[in-house]
Parts: C-alpha cells; structure tokens; sequence
C-alpha cells in the first residue's frame, strides 16, 4: 500500500505506474482516494476544531454559573451538547470514508523500481544470467512421475482416491530424498547467517491482507470455515505477519530468516501437460528466507537473495538460470522480482523453482512494521522473500538431471549425510 501523501502530491506518477503495469482499469482509483483523502481530511478539521470549541466552551460553564449567569450557562450547555452530536456523527463519517480510502489504496499497485522491465505478461520476462551447462542425454528422460513410479517413490492413485487431484503420496527413498533437500536447505541457509523457524501454518484474516493482494489471497489462499484463520500458501506470510504492529530497534537489522512449512494453495484454472504430476499441486513443503531491513538495505539484500538459490541448486549440479519479472508479471505489492529456473532435460528448457521478491515498504505500512531510527526517528522498514526450495518441484530438477541410462538417480555428495551415505537410488525389481 502507498502512502497517500505521495500520492496526493504524485498523482500522475501513480497513474503512470498503473500504465505500466497494464492495469488500466485501476487508473480512476487514484482520483477517487485523492477525493476521499480530501472529505476525510476537512473531517478531521471540522472534528479537530469542535473539540477545541467543546473543551473552550465547557471551561466557560463554570465561570458563567460561579457568576450566576444560569441562562448563559445553560445555552453553553446546549452548544456542548450539539457538539458533542456533531462530532459523533463527525466520527461515523470518518470511519467510513477511512475505511473506503484504506479498501482503494490496497488495490492501487506498489511502484516498481525504474529497472524492472516493461512488459504485458510473464512471455516478456528477461532472461538476466545462466549459471552450469545445460544437457541433455543421449538417451531419453522420463516424465518425472515415471521416474519415481519405477523407483517406487510415488503414489498418485491413492492420493486421488484420499484426497482428490493435487495431491500425492511419496514413498521409500523419493520420500527421504524430500526430506534431504529440505533438511540440506535449512542447514546451508543457517550456515549463510540465517535464523532457521518454524512458523505458525495458519494465519488470521489481517495478516493475509497485509502480506498479499486480493487478487493473489482468493487465487491462493484456503480459509478454515468458521474461523478467522487462513492456511497458509507459503512461510513469508506467517514470518512476516510476526512483526506486526512492531516497532524494530533500528541497530537489530537486518533480520535475517530461513523458515520451514507445509504450503497449501489452491491453484485454481487449468494447467497444461507439463504442470500434472507434482509440479502444480495443492499441498507441498519449502524452505523459505525473509528479511527485514532498512529501506537503503533492500536491493542489496534481493541481490543476494536471489543468489543463495542459485549457489544451492549449483551444489547439487543442477543448471539454473534467473529471469526478472516485467512490470506486468509483478504482483502489485511487489518493487522487483526475479524468478529461478531450473534445466528440464526432458523438457529442453527451464521451469520455475524459486521467486525472489522485493516488496518495498508495501507489506510494513500495512500490517504497521516500523523501525525505531535515529533519534526516535520512525520509518517503516521493507521486506523481501525468497524462496529456498520447494520440493517435491524440485524433485523434478533433481530427478532429470541426475537420471542415470539405467533408471537410477545419482546422489550428489551434499546430500548424502542426509541420505545415510548411499551415493545413487536404483529402481525396485520387479
């Protein structure tokens, strides 16, 4: 969400912003905040100068009645009481236009940084950077779910039959090659200065509104009938949403996190061949890093977010690359986004496996996350999100390019404390 400051004194800037999100049809919003901020500020005015009468006039009673003015003392009396009316109904107007501007404002997107490119849709994202040498093997990769069925690793039947399409059953060494990555992905982010968490999996309605857009939380998010509680759809929204109505020590940042869960998300329209199996799913488990910093800090903090995915896919040999959203690709919270892809030897191209987002002030200004700056100086501070690894999506990646000719999976060395040592995963017989 914008301060309305800026964009009571930028309106074309924020119009522009709009343009080039291709969001057209948001443009009359700027307007209409601009009104609202205008009737609910000459409310607060009139407010602000009643009272100033109210508590004048009520000082003046006492004065009047200790100089036996009884009937200019009750007059004073009925002009405290229709004060007092008016400043009543003074209080709903304000309420109510408060809360209309604050609905608008949290539809207005966030203004990207100038290096974002401008783009409609994801089919205009840059390609920025490849890091290891694609291949592709002479002889030929599976789909993924093949892979693991001839390893015994999956069971999508009976997941269907439990729980409905999106969901899977992982077994034997494909479930403990889950486990691994995980486990392998908190290690390496503690070991790059991260505190590791386990956050709360469920999270009240204000907090989902303060992390996310509307469009993204009924895309995304379910919610558990009867209660204000929300699943959430990744650990960002639950690690964010605990700072807040906080006030950090400026000397504290940046706060660094890496956080485990179970994410759940709706998924909602059709996905094509590519997206069955396990790589669109509605329940799955990740290794997420957050920080809270200072506004200064932020860009150099994406930097080396989104390169902690990179380095960690790099250690297990897989080739990625990193693509930056275009201005119509980013979700309206977020200043600048970039996306990890990894190779898909079966595939011949890259997939998404990680999205780093910087988010500006946005999320901090809604759920009100401020930072104790210097000489007591308050600001709001800016959050970023990355994601670590999302298996079993990665599993994927694994799996195809560290398929072997005779169906079994090669274990790179990082893994294989986590994996009791064994260096390769071969297929059952029959």
């Amino acid at each position: 969400m914008l301060d309305i400051k800026f964009v009571r004194e930028n309106p074309d800037a924020v119009k522009e912003n709009i343009k080039k999100k291709f969001q057209d049809s948001k443009l009359p919003l700027v307007d209409e905040v601009i009104a609202l901020d205008a009737e609910l500020r000459a409310a607060q005015t009139e407010a602000d100068e009643l009272r100033a009468n109210r508590n004048k006039v009520s000082k003046e009673i006492g004065a009047l009645m200790g100089q036996g003015k009884k009937d200019e003392a009750e007059a004073a009396k009925k002009r405290v009481t229709e004060f007092a009316d008016r400043l009543a109904a003074l209080e709903v107007k304000e309420n109510e236009l408060s809360e209309k501007l604050t609905q608008k404002m949290m539809v207005i997107p966030n203004i990207i940084d100038d290096s974002v490119p401008i783009g409609k849709d994801d089919s205009e994202n840059v390609e920025l950077e490849r890091f290891g040498e694609p291949v592709v093997p002479d002889f030929e990769v599976p789909y993924h779910t093949d892979i693991m069925e001839k390893l015994n690793g999956i069971d999508l039947d009976s997941a269907r039959k439990v729980a409905g399409n999106g969901f899977y059953y992982l077994m034997g060494d494909i479930a403990r090659l889950h486990s691994a990555v995980i486990s392998y992905a908190r290690d390496f982010m503690i070991n790059r200065g991260f505190t590791y968490c386990v956050p709360p999996f469920m999270i009240r309605s204000g907090v989902v509104t303060g992390v996310m857009s509307f469009a993204e939380m009924d895309a995304m998010m379910y919610k558990i009938e009867g209660e204000d509680l929300y699943l959430i759809g990744t650990s960002e929204h639950s690690m964010i949403g605990k700072y807040i109505d906080t006030i950090v020590k400026e000397n504290t940042l940046p706060h660094t996190l890496t956080s485990y869960s179970p994410c759940f998300r709706k998924e909602k329209g059709a996905h094509g061949l590519e997206e069955r199996g396990v790589y669109r799913i509605h329940q799955f488990e990740k290794q997420e890093m957050i920080v809270v910093c200072k506004p200064e800090d932020s860009m150099d903090w994406f930097h080396k977010l989104w390169r902690n995915t990179v380095d960690l896919f790099r250690t297990m040999d897989i080739p990625v690359r990193t693509i930056e959203c275009c201005s119509g690709d980013l979700a309206d919270l977020k200043v600048k986004s970039y996306d990890v892809e990894a190779w898909s030897p079966r595939q011949k191209k890259y997939f998404e496996v990680g999205s780093c987002s910087n988010l500006g002030d946005a999320q901090a200004r809604r759920l009100k996350i401020r930072v104790n700056g210097e000489g007591g100086k308050k600001y709001f501070a800016h959050t970023l999100n990355n994601t670590v690894v999302a298996p079993p999506r990665m599993l994927i990646a694994f799996l195809e390019n560290n398929l072997c000719e005779d169906g079994s999976v090669k274990i790179p060395e990082v893994l294989r404390p986590y994996m009791g040592g064994i260096e390769k995963i071969s297929p059952k017989a029959e």
